[in-house]
């Protein structure tokens, strides 16, 4: 996340906090005052809004000597913000906008797209099916985003504050290094997650955590992110986790951040197409609509290791589809 937070304060956000807090409400101050050179004439910057003087007693971090300087010598502060880049309180305002905007677009973009060329649309005809379900796993993703995010802030803070093991270049590790590190990364975190959603169900934190996800029994990919906060945010602690154990390339993380997203919306497409030649090894859409089904079945995100050696894996079957059921209705019908 500090490599998006940068390339937004680069684009657009350095002019968003120059506008917001700008240095020059805190021109009128004792501090900016006694700071500027005693051989030059003060001439107070007149605050424009009340915007600005509400703004101006506001805490912000020392005003840097390169503007005082240039103060004195012009009686003219530069377009910028008092609150720095660096400045925490600024960073991790940055980092909730940027969060929750890039979830949500993330979220209706990849959600949307799978829904309307992806899931197979006679599915809402099942007898489990909800009634305004779409409707209401929006609602539920939506109430669960803000308490996500909330949650997953201080990782993000502690990235941008140079606590992980992100790093740039390719003269550390190298090319060899950032091939494996794509597949450990997804080794490590598939792993780690397949516990935590066994956990997950067992019946105490199922009953208070997970038990809303598995409301969509025949879920649509909007079910993707419709989780109780809590329970979202322990299913992406592997994430996290790994950038500040093992080293990783910044673009090559945030890639992977993105594709986890991805994936998790394509897996709840409810599709239960078989046959294929890596059914056996990847943990697709139709693995995970058995687990919606069977509840303790199929608990890893991209492989089916996992579940073989905890004994919870399920073989898709051409029988198992849900569209047999719903033909089953419609003769009884």
């Amino acid at each position: 996340m500090d490599l998006v937070l940068k390339i937004c304060d680069d684009l657009f956000l350095d002019n968003v906090w120059a506008s917001l807090v700008p240095l020059s409400a805190f021109a009128a101050s004792p501090e900016f005052i006694s700071s500027v050179n005693s051989s030059s004439t003060f001439v107070p910057v007149t605050t424009a809004s009340k915007w600005t003087q509400f703004v101006g007693n506001l805490p912000h971090p020392p005003i840097p000597a390169s503007h005082i300087a240039s103060y004195s010598a012009t009686h003219t502060l530069p377009h910028v913000s008092a609150w720095g880049r660096d400045y925490i309180p600024r960073q991790l305002l940055s980092l909730t906008a940027i969060t929750l905007v890039g979830i949500h677009l993330l979220y209706f973009i990849i959600a949307t797209f799978s829904y309307y060329f992806i899931f197979n649309h006679e599915m809402k005809r099942h007898p489990r099916y909800l009634k305004n379900q779409v409707r209401l796993e929006i609602i539920s993703s939506l109430k669960a985003f803000p308490g996500m995010m909330l949650l997953t802030l201080p990782w993000f803070q502690a990235e941008v504050m140079g606590y992980s093991k992100l790093y740039d270049g390719l003269d550390t590790y190298g090319y060899a290094y950032l091939i494996f590190s794509v597949p450990f990364f997804l080794v490590f975190t598939d792993y780690l997650v397949y516990w935590i959603h066994r956990w997950l169900h067992l019946p105490f934190f199922y009953k208070y955590i997970h038990k809303p996800h598995h409301k969509w029994i025949v879920p649509t990919p909007f079910a993707s992110h419709a989780f109780h906060p809590m329970d979202g945010y322990a299913q992406s602690l592997p994430y996290h986790l790994f950038v500040y154990i093992f080293p990783i390339h910044r673009i090559t993380y945030l890639a992977l951040f993105v594709a986890v997203n991805i994936w998790t919306v394509f897996i709840h497409d409810s599709d239960m197409v078989t046959g294929h030649p890596l059914e056996k090894i990847i943990n697709g859409p139709a693995h995970h609509t058995l687990h919606h089904i069977y509840f303790t079945v199929n608990y890893g995100q991209y492989f089916t290791w996992a579940d073989r050696w905890g004994g919870s894996y399920r073989q898709p079957e051409s029988a198992l589809d849900p569209l047999l059921e719903i033909k089953k209705s419609n003769k009884v019908e």
